[in-house]
């Protein structure tokens, strides 16, 4: 289902005097940069509203399409707080590919991070989701952290997998056929319900955390929402070139 006409509402119910202008989340249930996004080019209506009404957002994905409008974020982070955090649970490719198929690879997702960063809007890291017993060892967590920091994440945020039903039976499906020696294990963690033990979840956030620290990234829950300075005008009035040669990036 693809709501087309979503530029528009949105328009319609920002310019109501009843709107007061509150912050909007995006992607926290649905990826908003997922293929379809291509094809329906719905996002450059969405942000352009938000810009032309100085609203305050956040956006969340794990998909590198989002460089695409990387114009529009810029012009909307001169009037209003945008924050974008970009989702890389593990570095580890092999993971990556089983149980991620079809996503940009976490080192393109990383390439976001810091391309947003290098035009001024810092990007959190959402670290989701902490896979139990395949992405979890102190190794695999120091080698994802260290590469969030490396992108320059401005903070950095731990979620263990949680299994919620129909994505339980998909995930316990793909474990019995890539890690059958794993289910017994899943089937007493996830006993209680969708979510870890509390004491494994608090054991990831610590590691994480402290990981963070040492690599100079805070623990935030999303990416911090920031303003980029209009540039300095020049003698004529219009704004003044960037000091050095510019660089034409790739965005892909």
């Amino acid at each position: 289902m693809v709501k087309v006409n979503a530029p528009e509402l949105l328009t319609r119910q920002l310019a109501s005097p009843r709107w007061q202008g509150a912050h909007i989340a995006m992607g926290t249930n649905v990826d908003c940069y997922q293929r379809a996004e291509g094809r329906y080019r719905l996002m450059p209506g969405i942000l352009t509203a938000l810009r032309d009404r100085a609203n305050p957002f956040s956006l969340l994905t794990k998909g590198t399409l989002i460089l695409r409008d990387l114009e529009l974020l810029t012009q909307a982070a001169e009037v209003t707080e945008v924050g974008v955090s970009v989702s890389v649970g593990f570095t580890d490719e092999e993971l990556w590919r089983t149980i991620e198929p079809g996503t940009p690879s976490p080192h393109r997702r990383l390439d976001v991070v810091r391309t947003l960063g290098g035009h001024g809007i810092g990007c959190g890291v959402l670290m989701a989701p902490v896979v139990p017993f395949l992405g979890d060892s102190p190794e695999q967590l120091r080698t994802t952290v260290r590469a969030v920091a490396e992108a320059g994440a401005v903070s950095v945020t731990p979620l263990v997998l949680h299994l919620r039903p129909g994505a339980r039976e998909w995930f316990m499906t793909w474990l019995a056929r890539h890690h059958p020696h794993l289910v017994g294990r899943y089937e007493r963690m996830y006993a209680g319900g969708a979510y870890a033990p509390t004491w494994y979840q608090r054991r990831i956030t610590r590691q994480v955390h402290e990981l963070a620290a040492e690599f100079g990234i805070g623990p935030a829950h999303r990416g911090t929402p920031r303003r980029v300075p209009r540039p300095a005008a020049g003698p004529s009035g219009s704004p003044a070139p960037p000091a050095g040669d510019a660089e034409q990036l790739s965005l892909l």
